[in-house]
């Protein structure tokens, strides 16, 4: 084994070797385990485990800053100066970063810097397992057949810069996704759950919500496209909102060219978006959902910069009793927009005070509605007022007068997310949920389900 091959040991050699005029180096070290299965009977298993070293280096001219970003993965000692110095070089190669900054300096260091990483294994699944396997025997005993993946991975970063920056941050991450389907394959729902450690996830609970659904699909009834009132699962309003949070670049506004540029120039940052009282929040702290507490940027790009990395993150209100309070602004966008600087966070909350549960709300409906499962394949049609379409995805319900009483066909919808905040009537209760389209990218979320009166259907699909 190299003598250099703890995690702090290649941040601190990497800086050593450094001779440009800033370094930052961020080591992150990924460790992973997951479980399948098909027809109620686990297919594979495995873990795995990684180590990814991104090297920024900063070349100060007389023209301006310029950075080099060069990302390895399985890095040992002997590759740290290759490494090193093809950062350095591509610095030199660039012309001036226009989004650069001074290093941050002045944080405290993390206590844990020169800790091991934390690592998972196959014994996350101690209790989530077994579980599992009498979902599969009550499965079958019900005739129907899951489908579906436990995922869990823990990542230690370590962050490191030539200011003086000693930051780590163990970010746990776990996603549940269940298909379920009638023998025949006729019939398809999903459930998913993200998670910190799998000990707060239920096969059971999850396998009778798919088994209800399952039975409400019994009967198929065909609805032609059009504007309906709609109950929009957390997991669906998860899909809307991270895309419209991606979306909302300070820099981008201000120059006119987002659902959020006020006409006539300016950002409309101050402006009702709903009546309902709807915060839509950012913390790094948030109880079940936490994520890095200071800025970790590989790269930058319109909503973050690798000058900022390991600046402090806070609690982030984005929309506050509905109107519009930040949008993400780096160091350098805050410098061209005069806005507070308000740099991304990975998890996202809306709350707006309401109480109900997903299945109260369905119960509350009067006259005709559709209850969505999920959303897939959402796409950007017009940044300019953020109209997005996509497709509806295992299962789309009938509810008349505050009960389910069939299946309809899938729908292609065309909507704005910043438009249905506008037009919701009611939030749910807000719980932890996992996106299905996003999942792979964001997976900490919690969302109410928002009853929309006139959701926009816009042609029947032939989409499973």
């Amino acid at each position: 084994m190299s003598r250099v091959s703890k995690p702090h040991e290649i941040v601190e050699r990497a800086l050593e070797l450094s001779t440009a005029d800033g370094c930052v180096v961020i080591a992150d070290e990924e460790s992973s385990a997951n479980l399948r299965w098909a027809g109620n009977a686990l297919t594979t298993n495995g873990v795995t485990r990684g180590r990814t070293l991104t090297v920024i280096a900063t070349v100060d001219g007389a023209q301006g800053t310029a950075s080099g970003v060069v990302s390895r993965s399985a890095v040992t000692a002997d590759d740290l100066e290759p490494l090193v110095r093809a950062a350095e070089a591509a610095a030199r190669g660039a012309g001036p970063a226009e989004d650069a900054q001074p290093l941050v300096g002045g944080v405290p260091a993390s206590p844990d810097f020169a800790d091991a990483p934390a690592e998972t294994g196959s014994d996350v699944f101690a209790e989530f397992a077994p579980a599992l396997g009498d979902a599969f025997a009550r499965a079958r005993s019900g005739g129907r057949e899951l489908y579906g993946f436990a995922h869990h991975q823990l990542t230690s970063t370590y962050l490191g810069t030539s200011t003086g920056l000693r930051l780590r941050h163990d970010q746990p991450n776990g996603t549940l996704e269940l298909n379920a389907k009638s023998p025949d394959r006729t019939r398809s729902t999903w459930a998913g759950r993200s998670t910190r450690d799998f000990k707060d996830v239920d096969p059971a609970e999850l396998d009778a919500e798919l088994a209800q659904r399952l039975r409400w699909a019994e009967r198929r009834i065909e609805l032609p496209a059009g504007r309906y009132e709609t109950l929009l699962p957390p997991t669906a309003v998860a899909d809307l909102l991270i895309y419209q949070l991606w979306s909302s670049t300070a820099r981008d506004a201000a120059e006119g060219r987002t659902v959020f540029s006020k006409p006539g120039g300016g950002t409309r940052i101050g402006e009702r978006l709903s009546e309902l009282p709807l915060s839509l929040r950012s913390d790094p702290h948030a109880p079940g959902l936490e994520s890095a507490p200071f800025v970790i940027a590989h790269a930058s790009g319109d909503g973050a910069s690798v000058f900022d990395n390991g600046l402090p993150l806070a609690s982030t209100d984005w929309i506050r009793d509905g109107r519009l309070e930040h949008l993400t602004t780096t160091r350098h966008t805050a410098g061209l927009t005069g806005l507070p600087v308000a740099p991304a966070i990975d998890n996202l909350l809306l709350e707006g005070g309401g109480e109900r549960s997903l299945e109260e709300m369905v119960a509350a409906t009067t006259g005709r509605g559709l209850l969505l499962t999920c959303m897939w394949y959402i796409r950007e049609v017009d940044p300019a007022t953020l109209l997005l379409t996509g497709l509806t995805r295992d299962g789309v319900y009938l509810v008349e007068d505050g009960e389910v009483v069939g299946e309809v066909n899938n729908f292609r919808f065309n909507e704005s997310p910043v438009d249905l905040l506008s037009r919701a009537t009611e939030a749910g209760r807000t719980e932890k949920t996992l996106p299905r389209e996003w999942g792979d990218w964001f997976t900490r979320a919690a969302m109410p389900a928002l009853r929309i009166p006139d959701f926009n259907m816009s042609s029947v699909s032939a989409g499973v």
